[in-house]
């Protein structure tokens, strides 16, 4: 039976009743004890002492009803709560490091009165603190971490802080004292080259050093080589160079000699897969430099025209023709469509000089000719006001006021701000004849509370409802990007893109990138909010920059792209919707984009020098601009190929799968089974338990130390999340400060509930109890001959 509760306001106390519907039972029971007491009125006793049963059988049955409806009172008083503390313990491998203080801790928080439960949370490899943190919060309660707080699995410790926020716990931190030094090796580099293509690598050395920087010798080998050997401090490195000129997997081994606690993060391994040089074809109908730097890099085949079999390449490359001297657009399109890559470079006789406006070719293209139509967009600003960004606040605002200044006026702009939770601070509404009073409503937003940057992102989808568009993220990034990144990329999977900008004294880049790729989306720097005028700016708000522009750093073809060229000439063209916008011109016209073509991908350049060719993209540093956009549309080298194993390198105790795509499925080993997951695809999934190499099929990969040896010290993960709790961090000698920490969070003016159903069950039992102690009396001292004691 499901019972509706009832309340009321009596002032300042709130009066209650949990399950009202036993009020029912009064009725009957006044009928039931008026029936046993006058119904049957042929006994000795008076009226009078019938009429004093009754009312006081009448008010113990009252008493009894009022109590079985649950009757209770709220008032708003100052109450001590109930302080206590959980101490939870990390004793993984990456604490070994430091000294054990977490019983004496204990102790000494109990010697202060305050009683303390002690829960491990992690042991050996694995550090599951997120997942640990979140189960042992409790509404009001204080959790003190003594950890280093490294995650290696699991939920990070920001959505648990979150978590513990909308508990109103608050979590704090005894962070380890290193006393040992630990130092590890790492590489990274490509994992997939071609044959005759330099390759940058480094290897770098990582720690911690409680006694200073200290020396230690590194030296790398390449297929049992030896290729660098160098002494560098705990946070050097080696930078080095190979270029490879056999195809297959090739093995590179970091190992240093450190005197220190584990031996197995003193190597790393690292495999990259060498292929033959993609075949790519090359058309045009002037001689241009762009051929031959294409040879440098890859098989390149000459024509004048598109032939009607491009089944060879991998790749075509288009510059500066004119549609009518194209040749086989049909076969392009199909190839193309089934996973070829395009490349078309503008000049003096290609885009609106090569007439491919209406042409079957424009249509396969990311950006079309002449000027394109002023188009609304939906933008709805997300914008930072959690504790981690107070200190930045103003700086917060004016950044969101300058993005706003960038948006032209036929913009949709709506503003939502966020901390733990999301909430509307402007609706979606055109921007022309509200912008003053929508930056009047981002100067008064106010900062606190945890951050959660995933609540944000789905705070904005909410506002944007069914409809396409942009989320600027305005935020300083300190939250762990697990979350966040899940939710951009369902919003990218939405046609929602998030363009994140970092702001604060110093933003996590790493996570705001993270979210911004995911969803599709871009990252930009504080400083470089006048970009969004190249996307957004419209006719009141046209670019104006100096030279060619990096739109989307996060892109792969732009990044780690410096560009310090100005061709000086760009075709005339503007973004198709649904394409990537990399680079612009200095009047903001697309000077590079890309998108997918079916299963292909194309890519356009439109900038060009006086003579028509690329001119100075073709010299370093610009260069990389064109080896990235050829390699875009490439994609995977080895897609012509059959009977080809792909695997990725991986860490003990760490899943990874092994793909083959063949006409007919491996068989199966002991410990490999293949499942088919597409045609010709078939796939299998390894844990290995040792480092090592390990040889799969054709191929071979890396397995290294788990990532629990690859951190040491106190993570900045963890001092975030004790800062958006309203938590400390504190030393191993402030036990007193804790217990002062935990009474003064379990106190203060609180509402408090006081339940009354039991003392009107005691109240309706003594005068039960004395109602027949009376009669008794009665019988006793002979005033009545009735047993029941009525006179």
């Amino acid at each position: 039976m499901t019972f509706v509760a009832w309340t009321t306001e009596l002032g300042d106390i709130t009066l209650g009743l949990s399950r009202p519907l036993f009020l029912v039972a009064f009725p009957v029971a006044v009928v039931l004890t008026w029936f046993l007491i006058f119904g049957r009125a042929n006994g000795t006793a008076g009226t009078r002492s019938r009429r004093l049963l009754f009312a006081s059988r009448l008010f113990v049955a009252l008493l009894l009803v009022v109590a079985a409806a649950g009757p209770y009172t709220i008032t708003t008083r100052e109450t001590d709560g109930d302080p206590r503390v959980t101490l939870l313990v990390d004793e993984s491998d990456s604490m070994t490091v430091s000294s054990s203080i977490a019983e004496q801790l204990a102790e000494d928080i109990e010697d202060e009165g305050i009683p303390v439960t002690v829960s491990t949370i992690a042991r050996g490899d694995e550090s599951a603190l997120g997942e640990a943190l979140a189960a042992n919060l409790r509404p009001e309660g204080t959790v003190v971490l003594v950890s280093d707080g490294r995650v290696t699995r699991g939920r990070s410790l920001g959505s648990a802080a979150s978590l513990a926020s909308d508990l109103n716990a608050t979590v704090s931190a005894v962070p380890p004292t290193t006393s040992d030094r630990e130092q590890y090796v790492s590489v990274s580099g490509p994992s997939k080259t071609s044959v005759g293509v330099d390759n940058a690598f480094l290897a770098q050395v990582s720690g911690i050093s409680p006694d200073g920087p200290s020396d230690v010798e590194l030296v790398v080998e390449i297929d049992g080589e030896e290729v660098a050997r160098e002494t560098v401090q705990s946070s050097g490195g080696i930078q080095f160079t190979r270029t490879f000129n056999s195809t297959g997997v090739h093995r590179i081994t970091a190992r240093i000699d450190s005197d220190d606690q584990f031996d197995r993060n003193d190597v790393f391994r690292k495999t990259v897969r060498v292929v033959e040089p993609p075949k790519v074809l090359y058309v045009s109908r002037s001689a241009y430099p762009f051929r031959s730097y294409l040879s440098e890099l890859y098989e390149v085949d000459t024509a004048d025209q598109v032939p009607s079999d491009l089944s060879r390449y991998h790749a075509v490359v288009l510059q500066d023709v004119h549609r009518d001297d194209v040749g086989d657009v049909d076969t392009l399109q199909r190839f193309v469509i089934d996973g070829g890559g395009l490349l078309v470079v503008g000049g003096r006789n290609s885009f609106e000089n090569g007439e491919y406006d209406g042409s079957s070719l424009a249509s396969m293209l990311p950006v079309t000719t002449g000027e394109g139509a002023s188009q609304s967009t939906n933008l709805v600003f997300a914008i930072d006001v959690s504790g981690s960004a107070e200190s930045g606040m103003r700086v917060q605002k004016s950044v969101a006021l300058n993005a706003l200044d960038q948006l032209g006026d036929e913009n949709q702009v709506g503003i939502v701000g966020f901390n733990y939770r999301a909430y509307e601070v402007a609706p979606l509404r055109p921007i022309g004849p509200n912008r003053e009073s929508t930056a009047d409503l981002i100067r008064r937003l106010e900062s606190g509370g945890a951050t959660d940057i995933a609540v944000g992102l789905r705070g904005a989808e909410q506002q944007l409802g069914e409809r396409r568009g942009t989320v600027i993220l305005i935020s300083d990034g300190q939250d762990r990007f697990e979350d966040a990144a899940t939710v951009a990329d369902q919003l990218g999977r939405n046609d929602i893109r998030v363009i994140a900008i970092g702001t604060g004294p110093s933003p996590n880049e790493k996570t705001l990138r993270e979210i911004a790729r995911a969803s599709g989306g871009s990252y930009l720097r504080a400083d470089e909010t006048n970009r969004l005028r190249i996307l957004f700016g419209g006719a009141d708000r046209q670019y104006a920059g100096d030279g060619l522009t990096i739109v989307d750093q996060n892109n792969f073809v732009t990044a780690g792209v410096e560009l310090t060229a100005n061709p000086g000439n760009v075709n005339d063209v503007s973004m198709r919707r649904g394409a990537s916008f990399l680079v612009a011109a200095d009047d903001g016209t697309p000077a590079v984009a890309t998108w997918r073509y079916g299963l292909g991908r194309v890519a356009t350049i439109t900038s060009y020098g006086g003579d028509g060719s690329l001119d100075g993209l073709l010299s370093r540093p610009d260069s990389l601009l064109l080896t990235k956009s050829t390699n875009y549309v490439i994609g995977d080298p080895e897609r012509k190929a059959g009977g080809v194993t792909d695997v990725s390198d991986t860490r003990v105790g760490s899943p990874v799968t092994v793909v083959y795509r063949g006409e007919a499925r491996p068989e199966a080993t002991e410990n490999l089974s293949f499942s088919t997951v597409g045609p010709g695809v078939y796939e299998a999934t390894i844990v290995p338990t040792e480092q090592g190499y390990q040889d799969v099929l054709d191929s071979a990969f890396a397995v290294n130390y788990p990532v629990e040896y690859g951190g040491f010290g106190t993570s900045p993960a963890l001092e975030a999340a004790v800062a958006d709790t309203g938590g400390q961090l504190y030393s191993e000698n402030e036990a007193a400060e804790i217990a002062t920490s935990a009474r003064d969070n379990a106190s203060g003016v609180k509402p408090v509930r006081d339940d009354w159903a039991r003392y009107l069950v005691l109240s309706a039992f003594l005068v039960y109890l004395g109602e027949t102690l009376l009669r008794r009396l009665q019988v006793y001292r002979g005033r009545t001959q009735s047993e029941g004691g009525l006179i």
